[in-house]
This record gives structure tokens, sequence and C-alpha cells, in this order.
């Protein structure tokens, strides 16, 4: 199913990338560095890494609900444990004091 969205946005990206072979020069600015490719092969490198720098930050912005998470799992454990701990000594105390059948004794008949 995920084919189903991903490839005609896979032909979308190779359609733009053979639409745009001009080349261009790509500066950056304090280090006097250029980088020299088509327009195409240009624009997809650097929404890639646009994507891949927004989903470290994503990823970095989720790490406190994960970690409050897992603490709130690890507490409902404890607690489910100290509760059947705590059933378990119900139906003990319950057992233990529970009355003792009756026990009739008939006269003997002569």
């Amino acid at each position: 199913m995920r084919w189903l969205l991903f490839l005609p946005l896979l032909i979308l990206l190779a359609l733009f990338a053979l639409s745009n072979m001009q080349e261009v020069q790509l500066r950056l600015w304090p280090l006097d560095l250029a980088w020299a490719a088509p327009l195409g092969v240009a624009v997809l490198v650097l929404s890639g890494f646009g994507f891949v720098l927004g989903a470290f930050i994503a990823w970095a912005a989720a790490l406190p609900a994960r970690r409050r998470a897992r603490e709130v799992t690890q507490a409902a454990k404890l607690l489910e444990a100290e509760l059947a701990v705590l059933k378990a000594r119900e139906a003990q105390a319950r057992h233990a004091g529970a009355p003792q059948p009756m026990q009739i004794t008939l006269p003997a008949a002569h």
C-alpha cells in the first residue's frame, strides 16, 4: 500500500531531476566554496538534507514525551504488581478467616 503512495512521488522527483539539467553553482558564503551540479540534483540533495534535518529535530523534540511514557509504563507495572499482591493477601485472609463447617453429632439409638 505504501508503494502506491511512494511510486508517484518517486516518478515526479525523477522527472524533475531529468527536466532540470542546467548546470548551477552553489556557493557557501563565508568559506568561498562552490559546488557545480545540475539544478535538479542540487535541489533534490538540498531537499533531502532539509528532510533529514527536520526528522532529527522532530525526533529530538519527542525525547521528553518518550521518557515520560516510559516512566508512566513502569509506574503502571509496579501498581499492577502491588494490586496482585494485595488481591492475593485478601484471598488468603478470606480463606483463613472462613468459618469451619459445622459438625453435628446425632445421639446414638439404643
